[in-house]
């Protein structure tokens, strides 16, 4: 177990070990998220209080759950980093920071539409939205961070040490709405819990779409992470021979 753990850190090892599945996920990916997008906001019955307005869950709900989870998968490789110095950890770290801020972002604004029909407003200082513009503000100041050294280890470092700090405010995000008396429910779940709450053809298909936006996360975050195993290893020798096969294949 070690042993495979140690050599997933290597550059190499996991760029040649993704190189195989990625495409399987990719449609696994596109498949579901077909299924669920084009289900949910095109054959789901309308919500009996909501009309066709709830349609923005299919997209709001996995983006707001996928932000926090990306943040969570970030500060576990920059932990992974600060403690071992793992060098793919720090890469998938920095991946997940523009697609969890992309997330955060979607989540935000689809929340906004939700928000105006439901609570008669595009915006409010709720603990829960707030919390999650915070989120988004700390993803974005991670890669400014990052962008601020010309040294890639000071850089790797300084932003290790301020998505640890950002930790923080994961578990605001998730309790505000039982720690205060807020407007946001307390529960997205759908019916998934509580079959009574909705009926299958409306639960279902966010479902679908809920792991198709789980495989469209490790697919972005995969494809980034190897882009940026080719951008620092490009001096060794197995990328340059890996450049000279594809330049002679092409």
């Amino acid at each position: 177990m070690w042993q495979w753990f140690y050599k997933l850190g290597s550059p190499r090892y996991f760029y040649e070990m993704t190189t195989g599945f990625v495409p399987w996920l990719a449609r696994a990916t596109f498949l579901l998220l077909a299924i669920g997008l084009v289900w949910g906001l095109g054959f789901a019955p309308p919500d009996y209080q909501m009309g066709d307005n709830y349609r923005i869950i299919y997209i709001h709900v996995p983006t707001a759950s996928g932000a926090i989870w990306i943040y969570a998968m970030m500060a576990v490789m920059a932990a992974m980093h600060m403690i071992w110095n793992i060098k793919v950890a720090d890469m998938v770290a920095k991946s997940c920071a523009l697609i969890g801020a992309s997330f955060c972002a979607v989540a935000l604004v689809t929340g906004a539409f939700w928000g105006k029909p439901t609570w008669g407003t595009y915006w409010i200082w709720d603990a829960k939205l707030t919390a999650t513009l915070i989120l988004f503000f700390v993803y974005v100041g991670v890669m400014a961070l990052r962008s601020a050294f010309d040294s890639e280890t000071a850089a790797s470092k300084a932003a290790s040490v301020l998505t640890l700090v950002g930790v923080v405010n994961l578990p605001i995000i998730y309790y505000a709405a039982y720690w205060w008396n807020t407007l946001h429910q307390r529960s997205s779940e759908l019916g998934v819990r509580d079959a009574s709450a909705n009926p299958p053809e409306i639960w279902i298909p966010a479902v679908f779409s809920g792991f198709g936006l789980i495989g469209l996360i490790f697919v972005i975050i995969i494809l980034h992470t190897r882009n940026e195993i080719l951008l620092r290893e490009r001096r060794a020798q197995w990328v340059q021979e890996l450049v000279k096969q594809e330049t002679g294949n092409a």
